[in-house]
């Protein structure tokens, strides 16, 4: 294979500890590879960085790339009008969780909880809960929540969250999660993976093989280089947070790019200052993502029991919960310049050729009479 090469020299320390890996244990998967750029500890993106840019739409306000959450406030009003929807559904219990997993700067939290003072008793029954590996985003994120008023508690692993019928926020998380590829080649499908070539990093294989069952029906009929994606980190996340809805009650709302029909193609991507490098260039320094299969993850709640109504994309999910209407009563009697500003904001969040389309929204939990109360949804 031709190699993807890095160009910056000399290699940062991060850089040199994958050299020195894959030198001594041979070509390293793309999910150990993505894994240790993100999350070491001393060196990983996530860990050191500030990857998330402000609300602005144009100046980009810093960080590496721009959440829906920081282009507009209605998007975290709207995620708020599932939330209080979902906790109707759920009987209104007295005491719930509500958790955010990976929460950016906490815009939209910030504008969750603005919108939910409109509900009488939803916020005085929230446990508010973030869960975040990142010490610069944690300290982002108390800055932006210090004057809402709720109690915030940080956690970093789901599996610390109270025993109490819980609802789940995830948008851009899915994403993040490491993933492996498979190249076909012949009647074959072999790992793809990050090697050494001339002492620079480059794409390679390894010797691993993905089984047949693993992959789509259609799999025999893709040419010879084809690349199919597998995150079983996705998956193993999926899984754990279905048994806890099982067992307490509860929603979860994953908001992520990708497809819902599983496919072929290589979809890992690497952004830095908000435009795509290389994902091999100065590893830790850019973010690293790849679209999300949403087939596998809907599958694997509906079999651990939980309700699962049809996905959908973003745009379909936010117009269906009110997002003309409420940026028809945010421009009501402003300037002319504020209503273009909410015209272009409704765009970008929900338009075919923006983020309407290339965003999908899933849900799943229990109990099983969420199946007919799914705000968003159909």
């Amino acid at each position: 294979m031709t190699p993807d090469t890095m160009t910056a020299t000399p290699p940062s320390p991060l850089e040199q500890l994958i050299r020195d890996q894959i030198a001594i244990d041979g070509p390293m998967s793309i999910g150990d590879y993505m894994n240790i750029c993100l999350t070491h500890p001393d060196h990983g993106y996530y860990t050191t960085g500030h990857p998330v840019g402000g609300r602005a739409s144009a100046a980009r306000s810093g960080g590496d790339f721009i959440t829906a959450p920081e282009v507009s406030q209605m998007f975290g009003e709207m995620i708020g009008i599932w939330c209080m929807e979902v906790w109707q559904a759920l009987g209104s219990p007295p005491r719930f969780t509500l958790a955010e997993i990976g929460p950016g700067r906490g815009t939209l939290m910030r504008d969750l909880l603005r919108i939910s003072a409109a509900l009488p008793g939803f916020a005085q029954a929230m446990d508010l809960h973030l869960v975040e590996i990142s010490p610069t985003l944690s300290e982002q994120q108390s800055l932006t929540l210090s004057d809402t008023g709720q109690k915030v508690t940080w956690l970093r692993d789901i599996a610390d969250l109270p025993a109490q019928p819980t609802i789940v926020i995830g948008n851009e998380l899915l994403d993040a999660l490491p993933f492996r590829q498979w190249i076909k080649s012949g009647n074959q499908w072999v790992e793809r993976a990050v090697g050494l070539q001339d002492d620079t990093l480059c794409f390679t294989t390894r010797p691993a093989l993905l089984p047949a069952t693993d992959l789509p029906e259609n799999a025999s009929q893709q040419p010879d280089g084809a690349i199919f994606e597998t995150s079983s980190p996705r998956e193993a996340f999926i899984a754990q947070l279905a048994d806890m809805l099982i067992a307490h009650s509860g929603a979860a709302l994953m908001i992520d790019y990708g497809h819902l029909k599983s496919g072929f193609g290589d979809t890992f991507q690497a952004m830095r200052d908000h435009a795509y490098v290389s994902p091999l260039d100065a590893p830790g320094t850019a973010d690293l993502t790849s679209h999300v299969d949403f087939e596998p993850l809907t599958k694997i709640a509906a079999q651990k029991g939980c309700a699962v109504p049809p996905p959908t994309t973003q745009g379909a999910f936010l117009l269906a919960l009110g997002l003309l209407e409420r940026a028809g009563n945010l421009g009501q009697n402003r300037a002319g310049n504020v209503q273009d500003s909410l015209r272009a904001a409704v765009e970008r969040l929900a338009g075919n050729t923006q983020m309407g389309q290339l965003f999908k929204a899933i849900a799943f939990g229990a109990p099983k009479s969420l199946g007919e109360r799914w705000p968003g949804f159909g």
